[in-house]
């Protein structure tokens, strides 16, 4: 004999006075407010399962100086929530199975208790389900975030597609900024001395340390000049300066590593034809 189908719903905070150890009647008001303010409070937490703002993330996530290391630092960020997004769908559709097999279950129970503790199952898988739904949406709004500053960076650097040889190219210019930025930073709290750590950097990068520090004393020295005019330095003045940096010693890893033996850049070794050229020649019947 066919059993009637039981509906079943999430549990909700008006649900919440059957397992109260207590009956006084202030706990009844409290639930009644919780209840109230519910939609409000879910609407709200709605903005907040991301872990972090987009101001946080492409000011103090993303941190890469230069555009090309700022890209691969947002497709990395792309790949993983792509990654996240994936996961947390198949694990949704995993539950959705389990939560179709309890209700088959239950339809098949006639121990009233084995049917109450499978309704209980099935309210717990409901209620996952649905605090689930909000970090993955929160997810969905992160990728679609980083798709549009991936857009954004590549219309600042005046390019379709990139190529690896575009990627290595630019490594020069981030470490060398990178560097100075690092350099500049330690200096402002230490005298106006650049701290060990990147004096080392800066050997490994192939520039003389006498030279750095020559450039953060003169930097330190104009900003001081500048303050006693009554006028105040500021962020791009320093982005200016390191970029100067990095085009006054963007020789310099190259000659280091050629010392050493080593050749900064190989060619043969790269993915560096662009794809939209590849298209462009499939589509004329080139090879």
């Amino acid at each position: 004999m066919a059993k009637k189908k039981t509906q079943t719903k999430a549990i909700t905070t008006s649900d919440f006075n059957i397992q109260l150890p207590t009956s006084k009647p202030e706990y009844k008001s409290m639930l009644a407010n919780i209840q109230e303010h519910a939609p409000a409070i879910a609407q709200a937490s709605s903005n907040f399962y991301k872990s972090h703002s987009q101001m946080m993330s492409v000011t103090l996530d993303v941190t890469a100086i230069t555009p090309i290391r700022s890209i691969k630092h947002s497709l990395a960020e792309i790949e993983q929530t792509r990654s996240a997004l994936r996961e947390s769908y198949f694990n949704m559709k995993k539950q959705e199975v389990k939560l179709k097999k309890l209700e088959r279950k239950l339809l098949e129970e006639d121990d009233n208790l084995e049917r109450e503790m499978l309704e209980i199952k099935i309210n717990e898988k409901q209620a996952q389900a649905e605090s689930s739904r909000g970090y993955v949406e929160a997810a969905v709004r992160k990728l679609n975030f980083f798709t549009n500053q991936y857009d954004n960076l590549m219309k600042k650097i005046g390019k379709d597609e990139l190529t690896e040889e575009d990627y290595e190219l630019e490594e020069i210019k981030y470490h060398i900024m990178t560097n100075m930025k690092q350099a500049l930073n330690a200096a402002r709290s230490r005298g106006g001395q650049i701290d060990e750590g990147n004096l080392i950097y800066l050997f490994d990068l192939g520039i003389n340390a006498a030279q750095a520090q020559a450039e953060v004393y003169a930097y330190l020295n104009w900003e001081n000049e500048l303050m006693k005019d009554g006028k105040a330095p500021e962020h791009h003045h320093t982005v200016k300066w390191l970029e100067a940096c990095a085009d006054k010693w963007a020789h310099c890893p190259g000659d280091f590593a050629n010392s050493r033996g080593f050749n900064i850049l190989d060619k043969t070794s790269l993915t560096n034809t662009p794809q939209l050229e590849n298209k462009k020649e499939y589509t004329n019947g080139k090879k």
